[in-house]
């Protein structure tokens, strides 16, 4: 079997744990925080970069990578590890979410979703024996089967189709996969904000059998309330001994949040996306690097980091970079915020083996500026 994991401890203060995950290409110390490299790339960086900040895995997506360069391409260069020079693991979602996202552009049907391309209007169809297909064709340690994202709001009634079909697609996507010693294959749980939904999701998808489950449909634009709701309903129902995955999330509350329900692992383009745009997570809260109060801070981005940004860079210089378009602005930005939860993360674990998660987390918000 291609994973393998274990609960090395349980938190006695809440539901987190401290967990193994064995892959193909290395094992993970879990709760993790998984950087997104969506078309075979964390924007910015170079993957010996990105293996520097301590990122033990990385996601790649199986929608995009279909569109360009091809998956079929991506196998022919001995697939995406070796494609983009990433030699540990890497989990590939099922394409399912951008699919959806694709509103009037797309197509749903029982056998899968007929969709036009974002790139060039060119029809497409996937299915999920496709989406399996593709990811079989790119390699990766970690698969998600295809799902129908639910979005939000969303009537009971689509809620409840859109759950149901989802354990029918993942029924199809087990029984079409077939390398189960080199690709871990996880189900995930929809039902979007309905509590019964949910309860029969996880029954449904677990009586199908994965060696991991993921939570979808949260964090779709919902208050964050009822986001939370849902999760320390949802996580607990799931089987202690599997990995738990709670999809697009990156903010630290919200990583808190997946930790304490006891999820295991994460994800978001968040840390990423808001370094383009001069955005830095700090200590103290987050900060515009543009803004002209830095234009004569000599300072560390993060007076409490010690990432390559903060070591050698002060923030009037990266917020020089940005005001006139320097890429290395970008890339100091990016490395940062991408070290700041991969440290974060790291800090969690070690809160969770010495018992004191909630002392760390109120002591984490308070200098963060968030009120709990």
């Amino acid at each position: 079997m291609a994973i393998k994991f274990k609960v090395l401890k349980e938190s006695t203060e809440t539901k987190a744990r401290l967990g193994q995950l064995d892959t193909p290409h290395g094992t993970i110390e879990t709760p993790i925080f998984m950087p997104v490299g969506t078309r075979a790339t964390v924007k910015a960086m170079t993957p010996e970069e990105v293996k520097g900040l301590g990122a033990q895995i990385i996601l790649s997506n199986t929608y995009h990578l279909y569109l360009k360069p091809g998956h079929k391409l991506i196998e022919e260069a001995g697939g995406l590890h070796k494609f983009m020079n990433w030699h540990g693991p890497i989990l590939t979602d099922s394409g399912g979410f951008q699919v959806f996202s694709l509103g009037d552009l797309r197509k749903i049907t029982e056998e899968g979703v007929e969709f036009r391309s974002h790139i060039d209007g060119s029809k497409h169809f996937i299915s999920p024996e496709k989406s399996i297909e593709i990811q079989n064709s790119l390699g990766s340690d970690i698969m998600m089967a295809f799902d129908e994202c639910t979005p939000y709001p969303a009537t009971y009634e689509y809620a409840k189709k859109s759950m149901e079909r989802t354990s029918r697609w993942a029924r199809r996507c087990k029984n079409y996969h077939k390398d189960w010693e080199n690709q871990g294959l996880f189900g995930i749980i929809q039902g979007g904000m309905y509590k019964d939904l949910r309860e029969q999701s996880v029954k449904d998808i677990t009586d199908i059998g994965f060696p991991g489950y993921a939570i979808g449909g949260l964090s779709v634009g919902e208050p964050k309330k009822l986001m939370c709701e849902m999760l320390e309903f949802t996580a607990p129902l799931l089987p202690r001994d599997k990995p738990r995955y709670l999809m697009g999330v990156g903010s630290p509350d919200y990583l808190f949040e997946a930790v304490i329900n006891g999820v295991d692992m994460a994800d978001c383009v968040l840390p990423t996306r808001i370094a383009r745009n001069g955005t830095v997570m700090t200590s103290q809260g987050r900060l515009t690097i543009r803004n002209a109060t830095y234009s004569k801070d000599f300072g560390k981005l993060d007076p409490e980091c010690d990432c390559y940004a903060c070591t050698n860079y002060s923030r009037a210089y990266i917020r020089h970079l940005f005001n006139v378009n320097e890429i290395l602005g970008a890339r100091l930005a990016t490395i940062h915020n991408l070290y700041f939860l991969i440290k974060l993360m790291e800090n969690i674990r070690e809160a969770i083996k010495e018992d004191r998660l909630l002392e760390y987390k109120e002591e984490f918000y308070k200098k963060y500026g968030y009120i709990d």
